[in-house]
């Protein structure tokens, strides 16, 4: 899995506190530009994200370039709808010779299953090339390409989706390869917006955690979500 944090919003913490205090300033937002030091900024933020006033955060979009994951963790992604996703196409790109997939760690340590699997997946990637080789149009030929195909996306999101992003999907109980995509992400925003994210990732860390009788009992440490620099 590779993942890139590729654009975002210019000093998305000042311009989040510059929507915070204009709500209730008399003075406009060049007069807020210049009136804002480094201190006020991360007042403000704290103020905002702790009193649940988030819409301010919305104003500050990340970009991400994400390769090697799988069409599962690629369904579930494009289920947080506040967001604008684009995706390497299976009609379009075809797949000769090049087809990479993504095994999960269950199968990998199981020996005798992975062996099966990987069987399996050179099978159905020979007769989708046969099909290629006899005409037919790759829009065709991907439908029996499997959830396991590697695919790459380029994801925005902004401040405040990525905020609910982490909550649900930094949790133990989200699916590992979607968890590892997101604490990736969470890792690369906190590099260039370390207030907004410095308390983001699953429910645990700051409550108690809500799942209820489907907790893991196996809560992260903050540390866990803190970029490698």
């Amino acid at each position: 899995m590779k993942v890139k944090l590729i654009r975002h919003t210019p000093e998305p913490e000042k311009l989040v506190a510059i929507a915070a205090r204009l709500c209730y300033s008399p003075v406009g937002v060049e007069e807020l530009d210049k009136q804002l030091d480094d201190e006020a900024v991360r007042k403000l933020i704290r103020f905002v994200i702790n009193s649940g006033h988030l819409s301010t955060t919305e104003h500050a979009y990340f970009t991400f370039a994400i390769e090697g994951i799988s069409r599962v963790l690629s369904h579930q992604l494009v289920r947080h709808r506040i967001a604008s996703f684009n995706q390497q196409s299976q009609r379009y790109v075809k797949f000769k010779g090049n087809y990479e997939y993504i095994t999960p760690d269950s199968i990998k340590q199981n020996e005798k299953i992975n062996e099966k699997y990987k069987n399996f997946i050179a099978d159905i990637h020979k007769f989708y090339e046969e099909m290629l080789n006899e005409g037919i149009e790759a829009e065709d030929a991907r439908y029996i390409l499997p959830n396991s195909s590697e695919t790459k996306m380029i994801v925005t999101m902004n401040a405040r989706e990525l905020l609910h992003f982490f909550t649900v999907r930094c949790c133990n109980r989200a699916q590992k390869e979607i968890r590892d995509l997101a604490i990736e992400m969470l890792k690369n925003v906190k590099k260039v917006a370390p207030v907004i994210f410095e308390n983001a990732g699953p429910n645990c860390l700051r409550i108690p955690c809500p799942e209820g009788k489907f907790t893991c009992g196996r809560p992260p440490l903050a540390s866990d979500f803190e970029p490698d620099f």
